[in-house]
């Protein structure tokens, strides 16, 4: 006589993993969504140098959108966002394209590619901002070498100081981000490229129409790391040109920083937090809901 083995319920499935997990839920819950319901409840308040429960309605956020320099770390966010996102990703997967084709020396110019990720983006900034001096960085190496009209000071000048900051994090986070995608196109199955070879499809448009749909997960990931770096931008600037000349590289996290523990203000400090984490939600949820809303 047979006996038929009932199988676990669903919730009891993997049941050690789920209750190993606990911890890291209960901390989640507590340090991300409690922090993140205070900031929003004390972003209503007119908070000073310490919190306190007295409400104002939305005054903190009219300051807020009427402050000139909030208005400028936003516009600098915007531009060093959209250039960071599309720049890393296209010399990401150029760079990490040629080193797929088995160079010699491959380990090496990834080594290379990949070294300034380790550095902090305080020394990035700093090393960065002598060589953008104009008076013993490019612009002076290029002038002595004879060519005198040469001019770039891009952390002097208030119109494109944005883009100065924008070159050190290329340097620093492309590497990593060619990292990924050369993992992303090992993973490639080598019979895909036989093929078309074979069918004459020319290189870029397997790249373009056959591999990157493909790569679609590690692209995903990269994504999110690129848009996660972007919207805590901090230390890099600070440590570059501490947002001059004048505010002219203000961004939204050095804003929130300043009010919060310099002018004392949490509550203007807990409102810009607040729309940081609302621009942050604006792209999230549209695609968790279109990636997880698709496969269920």
């Amino acid at each position: 006589m047979s006996t038929v083995t009932k199988r676990p319920s669903r919730l009891f499935r993997n049941l050690n993993a789920k209750i190993a997990s606990v911890p890291m839920i209960l901390t989640a819950l507590v340090v991300f969504v409690g922090g993140t319901l205070w900031t929003v409840l004390y972003s209503f308040t007119n908070s000073r140098l310490l919190p306190r429960l007295n409400f104002v309605g939305l005054d903190q956020y009219e300051r807020l959108w009427a402050a000139p320099r909030w208005l400028v770390s936003i516009e600098n966010l915007a531009i060093y966002g959209v250039l960071s996102l599309v720049f890393s990703l296209v010399i990401g997967f150029v760079l990490a394209a040629l080193l797929d084709q088995k160079i010699r020396f491959e380990d090496t110019f990834r080594t290379i590619f990949l070294y300034p990720f380790a550095l902090s983006f305080v020394v990035t900034g700093v090393v960065w901002q002598w060589l953008l001096n104009p008076d013993f960085g490019v612009q002076a190496v290029v002038r002595s070498l004879g060519w005198e009209s040469f001019t770039f000071d891009p952390l002097y000048t208030s119109s494109i100081v944005i883009y100065g900051v924008l070159i050190a994090a290329l340097w620093q986070g492309t590497g990593f981000v060619m990292c990924l995608m050369l993992a992303g196109l090992r993973g490639i199955d080598e019979d895909i490229w036989k093929a078309a070879r074979v069918d004459g499809i020319p290189a870029w448009r397997t790249y373009l129409f056959i591999v990157l749909p493909m790569m679609r997960p590690v692209l995903v990931t990269t994504l999110v790391i690129i848009a996660a770096g972007i919207v805590k931008v901090y230390d890099l600037v600070v440590a570059q040109t501490s947002g001059g000349p004048g505010i002219a590289s203000e961004v939204p996290a050095k804003y929130v920083y300043d009010y919060m523990f310099f002018a004392q203000n949490l509550g203007q400090g807990f409102a810009a937090s607040t729309m940081m984490l609302l621009s942050v939600a604006i792209v999230i949820v549209p695609w968790a809901y279109l990636e997880f809303g698709r496969r269920r």
